[in-house]
């Protein structure tokens, strides 16, 4: 791999859903470091994305490439192991389980130690205590042995972060991770997403363009499942086509 190599590369994306394409001709460059933002109004098809490049959707036609590697017809725990990780739009935690215990199966899940069936869990210590060091990293160390079901909205997404965070990717995928949130608690998310180092590529979806322009390097606008302006933060703001289908301009 050179250092030219792109972190991820979309070419000609398509994927349809009763007819009525919801990628259309997709076609994105991520730089290896850069902190790309995806923004668009409803049904601009931004989740969609995400969820052809983890593999949760099958592309009708296009490619996906993560550092160099066609990942195009790879399942999504082959994609993990690429090293991919994302969050959802919707929280997807166990939620009567502590904080350190959720950690330790995200860690789990990229460990050989996922085929010892039956071997409890909590016999692999070193997975508890890199959890609880994951868990520091993001302010919740205090809280490891608490349940998700007892913890604010605003520590369960930032329980979610930790869990990608946790597998090291090099690429990491955030739906919408200010979604719901206070003001303080998109205070406190933001600067954690600010936070994580270069070696992780990192691509945010969010839908209030406003509250995630001082994340983005570069912004892709999509609208109808198709990119319609890519840029700087500067050139797309000042682009009329943002505007007008994002900002509601005439």
């Amino acid at each position: 791999m050179t250092a030219t190599t792109a972190a991820l590369s979309i070419v000609a994306l398509k994927k349809s859903f009763g007819g009525l394409p919801a990628t259309n001709d997709v076609s994105i460059e991520v730089l290896p470091g850069e902190r790309r933002l995806i923004i668009g109004p409803n049904g601009a098809g931004k989740t969609t994305l995400f969820n052809l490049i983890t593999g949760d959707l099958k592309a009708d036609g296009g490619e996906i490439r993560l550092f160099g590697q066609d990942v195009s017809r790879l399942p999504p725990h082959r994609r993990a192991h690429c090293g991919l990780a994302r969050t959802y739009q919707i929280i997807t935690l166990f939620p009567s389980d502590s904080l350190e215990h959720n950690i330790a199966l995200s860690l789990l899940g990229l460990s050989p130690l996922r085929w010892s069936a039956f071997r409890p869990l909590g016999r692999h210590a070193h997975l508890y205590d890199e959890a609880r060091g994951v868990l520091k990293r993001v302010g919740l160390d205090r809280l490891a042995g608490r349940s998700i079901s007892e913890v604010s909205y605003g520590e369960k997404r930032r329980v979610e972060i930790a869990m990608a965070l946790a597998q090291k990717p090099r690429l990491l995928l955030l739906d919408e991770p200010l979604a719901g949130l206070s003001r303080e608690e998109r205070m406190s998310v933001t600067e954690l997403i600010a936070a994580i180092p270069r070696e992780t590529t990192v691509i945010m979806i969010e839908h209030d363009m406003d509250a995630a322009l001082g994340f983005a390097e570069q912004i892709t606008v999509l609208h109808y499942g198709s990119v319609i302006v890519e840029g700087t933060r500067a050139e797309v703001v000042a682009d009329p086509k943002t505007r007008e289908v994002y900002l509601g301009d005439s």
